[in-house]
């Protein structure tokens, strides 16, 4: 696996530094872990040419990273591998657009926890239930930040 060629996305209040961007750049060295700031539409701009036109993308998003990556996908499904959600935030605006659209066949994997009391377990797996065709849900013990999942979670399996 090309670790240049996964990227983190990080959620709305967080940053490059946060714990989980910490955690997966020290488990896959030279894997991309930005910073984005702004709107959403503020946030895409500083996106797109990060991943430029390359393909076989891997995509990590949580959260709000989580909306962005869904739609980067939707968007461009020929410029990823795998989309890997923690807790995304897909019940947000501008995701509702998509559900009328094609679906999307790309390897999905979702990872939330049932204890999360930011974004809703439940209408997050319906949504991405109706769009993503190739979808593993993973309903963890865990909270938003989904802490201990994160050490639990055998991630080069995930992302392989």
């Amino acid at each position: 696996m090309d670790n240049s060629k996964i990227i983190y996305l990080h959620g709305l209040e967080s940053s490059s530094q946060s714990g989980k961007a910490r955690q997966f750049a020290e488990k896959f060295p030279g894997m991309v872990t930005p910073d984005f700031t702004g709107t959403f539409e503020e946030r895409m701009a500083q996106l797109l040419p990060i991943l430029g036109d390359k393909t076989e993308w891997t995509i990590i998003g949580s959260s709000f990273g989580g909306l962005m990556g869904a739609v980067f996908t939707c968007e461009h499904p020929n410029q990823v591998r795998k989309l890997v959600l923690l807790a995304p935030a897909l019940m947000r605006d501008p995701f509702g657009q998509y559900l009328n659209l094609q679906t999307v066949s790309i390897p999905t994997i979702i990872i939330h926890g049932i204890q999360d009391d930011v974004v809703p377990l439940e209408p997050v797996r319906e949504i991405a239930q109706k769009l993503f065709t190739n979808l593993t849900y993973h309903v963890v013990n865990d909270g938003h930040r989904l802490n201990e999942a994160f050490h639990q979670l055998d991630w080069e399996e995930i992302l392989a």
